[in-house]
């Protein structure tokens, strides 16, 4: 199954989310029938990580985004468990700091980009700079339409210089997020994440998949490209993310650097 074909959107199409089965597993019946493919998965990452480090002309930026309780501390966590800290960071963005606010938008995320060898993840990203203000209206729908571009400018500068993009919008439906929701309130373990910023942004359920879906649409290019991601199962979610990012590795042409010294004159 070829999972970057299956879950791309492709450029220039109109999207529609709900068109998109956030309960899709393909032919998967469950976790456990799955857990052989996801396991093999994770030892290639682990292996192809090493020859991007040992290549070292270029870098992967993974971008995560999706509704509150979508998963994407559970897809960094299970997904990329296998990456070495030395070369793989992951980055949050949250509410702009005062000093991030002084910048330009994309100023705070520039920094966080990976350099060559490394993999990046960002957990929630620069998208949540067009998508808090679209739907809460702190900037014009003309600002928002210029940051567009900007983003679209940002990531194709970002792709010519070596950094390899792939977008992830994990889809879950709105059942799904009131069940995790409650799970969080009953669980002693899990209650620190619970916020009542979390409740109330759920009454903008449908503004922010509106908003999502303008997003993707105009931020979707072959540079940068968007994967709308099955999410209402945990377990099919972490096995399409990480066959998409093995895939996406395997596609760059990896290969290790030959040594920067003479090995024949080396005399130990």
């Amino acid at each position: 199954m070829n999972f970057k074909k299956h879950f791309r959107l492709i450029p220039g199409d109109r999207l529609r989310l709900a068109k998109w089965d956030p309960t899709d597993t393909l032919d998967f019946k469950d976790k456990e029938e799955a857990q052989g493919l996801l396991e093999r998965d994770i030892k290639r990452l682990d292996e192809l990580q090493y020859l991007l480090a040992a290549d070292s002309r270029q870098a992967l930026l993974v971008i995560l985004q999706g509704m509150d309780t979508a998963g994407k501390d559970g897809t960094i966590r299970h997904v990329m468990s296998a990456c070495s800290p030395q070369g793989c960071q992951a980055s949050s963005f949250k509410v702009p700091s005062l000093e991030e606010s002084n910048h330009d938008f994309l100023w705070r995320v520039h920094q966080r980009v990976p350099p060559n060898g490394w993999i990046g993840i960002f957990n929630r990203s620069h998208y949540e700079d067009v998508l808090v203000p679209k739907v809460h209206g702190l900037v014009s729908d003309k600002q928002i339409k210029e940051r567009y571009k900007q983003i679209n400018h940002f990531e194709k500068m970002l792709s010519q210089n070596g950094v390899t993009i792939i977008k992830f919008f994990l889809n879950i439906s709105k059942s799904e997020q009131k069940k995790r929701l409650e799970e969080r309130i009953r669980d002693p373990r899990k209650r620190w994440k619970i916020s009542p910023q979390d409740v109330l942004e759920r009454k903008f359920w449908h503004s922010y998949r509106k908003a999502y879906e303008y997003a993707l649409e105009k931020c979707n290019t072959e540079e940068a490209p968007w994967y709308i991601i099955p999410s209402d199962h945990k377990w099919f979610r972490n096995i399409a993310v990480a066959k998409i990012i093995v895939q996406t590795l395997e596609q760059m042409k990896l290969r290790i650097r030959p040594p920067e010294v003479d090995i024949s004159k080396i005399r130990l």
